[in-house]
């Protein structure tokens, strides 16, 4: 059985289909179905429910899939101690960064760390809260930026807590208030961010939690794009207060919810009990310092 098998497994999964995964892995998608195949003779059981549209994975699948994170992960920890027994603060930094915020909370960060550490290269992939943990998870990135709550198979280093702000056109008759409520704000329509992005789950929570069930009318990867659908008049938009400070322009105005569970919590994840290597510490100990 090898690793590389096994990664091809496991991006099927997560990406939710064989064309998906190939793009992952930089191989054709036939490569692809071909090494999920050749896993399932090795170990004897199908690994897929080939019968449903959606990748569905059989009571063996799911033992692999799981098995498989962790080899990968032990791969990864395996190979970044070996890199760093070739000389003490060399080797890379992998790091993963959700699109919120990341500019504002983290670039300084990164001209600071690269000035003490020139010889660290740094690799960076962004993604959701979510995805970042499933990475975090299985060895490909050691240190990620995740909401509050996550699993306890984590450990963790605070970043910041903020409160969620309300964007709204300034000519609404709402946009002179001090703060609002969500129930002030039920019957105007909301422009939230794609699914995946873990700030929706709280918003929408916090909603359900004072009985309001909004209507999404719009969504978005980009922040800048929903603060210029709130300046149009489509709908409003939630920020967290110091990445909406820095984004807000004028003909929107910025509004403190009062809301309880209106809070975007991030931390520094890495994976409980894993190696960490000297690139990822002194990066933790760098955003401790800065914080």
């Amino acid at each position: 059985m090898e690793l590389r098998t096994l990664r091809v497994f496991v991006e099927v999964v997560r990406q939710g289909g064989f064309s998906q995964a190939a793009h992952t892995v930089f191989i054709t998608q036939s490569a692809v179905s071909k090494a999920v195949r050749q896993l399932e003779v090795e170990l004897g059981l199908e690994l897929i429910d080939r019968s449903s549209q959606r990748i569905r994975l059989t009571d063996a699948g799911e033992v692999v899939f799981g098995r498989a994170q962790t080899m990968l992960a032990q791969r990864a920890d395996l190979l970044a101690e070996l890199e760093e027994m070739k000389g003490l603060k060399r080797g890379a930094l992998r790091i993963g960064m959700p699109p919120i915020g990341s500019d504002i909370l983290f670039a300084p960060l990164f001209a600071i760390y690269r000035s003490r550490y020139p010889d660290i290269e740094i690799k960076l992939v962004e993604h959701g809260s979510r995805r970042l943990e499933e990475m975090v998870q299985s060895g490909e990135v050691e240190l990620g930026a995740s909401l509050l709550p996550f699993a306890e198979v984590f450990d963790w280093q605070d970043v910041t807590s903020e409160p969620v702000d309300v964007l709204i056109r300034d000519d609404h008759p709402l946009a002179d208030s001090a703060s609002v409520s969500l129930r002030q704000l039920a019957d105007i329509p909301f422009v939230l961010f794609d699914a995946g992005f873990a700030l929706n789950p709280i918003i929408l929570d916090a909603c359900r939690s004072v009985g309001v069930e909004p209507t999404v009318t719009a969504r978005s990867s980009q922040i800048s794009f929903i603060v210029e659908l709130v300046g149009a008049g489509v709908g409003i938009g939630f920020l967290p207060r110091r990445i909406a400070e820095h984004r807000i322009r004028p003909g929107v105005r910025q509004i403190p919810v009062t809301d309880t569970g209106m809070v975007w919590h991030m931390a520094w994840i890495w994976r409980r009990g894993g190696y960490l290597s000297f690139a990822a510490k002194a990066w933790l100990e760098l955003a401790a310092e800065q914080g």
